[in-house]
């Protein structure tokens, strides 16, 4: 494991088959306050990480079910129990998969309605609850974040979802300006567990964290969590 920069610290996980780690650890390292700690999946240590984020990619080459074999690595039980003690989460994209499938949050992930890999921006509108991601995110406009998925399609039995959106665990919506992309139900991008604390979603804030590589619309998942931490 290693530290990079200064401030809270912030493990990011690398499986293998994860392409979006470097991106996130960059987002990480960029923001004032926090401070990248370099996870590998076999580690058993989150080297005193204050928060856990879970990058997008490939696991395991998506195998099985995408996320399935990722979640038995020898770090996710560490992760499991530092989410049960209120530690902060989040999982994106494949990170939402493995999150699912590690009984973190609720309902899974499957192939897009139209059954092809999605890769393109879409509108990404802030909802339900505040929690250690959202703090600084603006409500009142949505966000230009990318995606890039086959398997995004979010689903959960009738009254789970009843009961998320009841309780404010709804927390990302596909906006109307671009639509729903890949058929998750009521339009679901990205959601919290019961307690708020563990965050999935599949659009990439990480790669919207500056504006030569395409946007800064991903910044404030960021400093959100540097601003819970502090």
């Amino acid at each position: 494991m290693a530290a990079l920069s200064s401030g809270r610290r912030v493990a990011v996980i690398t499986f293998p088959g994860s392409n979006c780690d470097a991106d996130l650890r960059r987002a990480v390292e960029i923001t004032d306050g926090l401070s990248c700690v370099a996870v590998w999946h076999k580690d058993t240590s989150l080297g005193g990480a204050d928060a856990v984020l879970l990058p997008g990619g490939f696991s395991y080459g998506d195998y099985l079910r995408c996320g399935a074999i990722a979640r038995f690595s020898p770090i996710m039980q560490t992760v499991v129990d530092f989410a049960k003690k209120g530690g902060p989460v989040l999982g994106i994209c494949n990170g939402f998969q493995i999150l699912t499938e590690a009984g973190l949050l609720p309902g899974a992930l499957r192939q897009n309605a139209g059954l092809k890999f999605i890769c393109q921006d879409v509108e990404l509108q802030v909802d339900g609850r505040e929690t250690p991601f959202t703090g600084d995110l603006p409500r009142d406009r949505g966000l230009r974040i990318p995606i890039a998925h086959m398997e995004g399609n979010y689903t959960a039995d009738a009254d789970v979802v009843a009961r998320m959106e009841g309780e404010g665990q709804v927390i990302f919506r596909y906006g109307a300006t671009v639509g729903n992309p890949n058929g998750s139900v009521s339009d679901i991008a990205g959601i919290c567990n019961g307690a708020g604390n563990v965050v999935g979603l599949m659009p990439h804030p990480e790669r919207v964290v500056e504006a030569a590589v395409g946007g800064t619309d991903g910044v404030g998942f960021f400093t959100s969590l540097a601003t819970w931490l502090a």
